[in-house]
C-alpha cells in the first residue's frame, strides 16, 4: 500500500488555541519531528474569520508537506472543533499522534479513522510493471470480484 491515512474529528476543543493561527503553526512545525517524518515545506496558515449566515464562524485552516504526503488542520473555534488529517507513505504512530492533538487543543472528545491508501500502489518497479502487464492484458486486479 501506499500509506496510513489517519483522520481525527475533535470535539469540546479550546476556542482560544483553536483560533491562535501561532499555535497551530506551532503544532504543524513540531509533529513531523514527532512522528519521524521528513517536513518538506513550512506551515501554511491561514486564519478565517467565516462567512456571514453559514455554520462557519471562522477558524484557522492550515497544512504542512511532508515528504510524499501532508498533515492538515481546519479549526472551527465557534463550535469548539477541528478536523486534522495525517497522510504519510510510511507507518507511523497513530497513538501519540492522536494524544499529541488531544492535548495541544485540549479536546473532550475525539473520533478517529485510519485508512489504507492506495492498496494497489506499487512502491516497487517490478510490481509496478507486474500491475500494468495485468491491466494491459485485460486481467482482473487481484482482490477483486468483477
Amino acid at each position: 500500500m501506499f500509506g496510513p491515512h489517519l483522520t481525527m474529528d475533535l470535539y469540546g476543543c479550546d476556542a482560544k488555541l483553536l483560533s491562535d493561527a501561532t499555535h497551530v503553526y506551532r503544532i504543524l512545525d513540531e509533529m513531523p519531528a514527532l512522528l519521524k517524518m521528513k517536513k518538506i515545506s513550512m506551515p501554511q496558515i491561514l486564519p478565517y474569520e467565516g462567512s456571514p449566515g453559514t455554520f462557519d464562524k471562522g477558524g484557522v485552516s492550515a497544512f504542512v508537506l511532508i515528504a510524499t504526503s501532508h498533515i492538515s488542520i481546519h479549526t472551527f473555534a465557534h463550535q469548539k472543533y477541528a478536523s486534522v488529517d495525517i497522510f504519510s507513505c510510511k507507518p507511523f504512530d497513530t497513538g501519540k499522534a492522536i494524544s499529541y492533538m488531544a492535548n495541544k487543543f485540549k479536546a473532550k472528545k475525539i473520533e478517529t479513522n485510519l485508512l489504507s491508501r492506495g492498496k494497489e500502489f506499487p512502491k516497487e518497479v517490478s510490481r509496478a510493471k507486474a500491475i500494468v502487464v495485468r491491466e494491459r492484458h485485460g486481467l482482473k486486479p487481484r482482490g477483486t470480484r468483477h
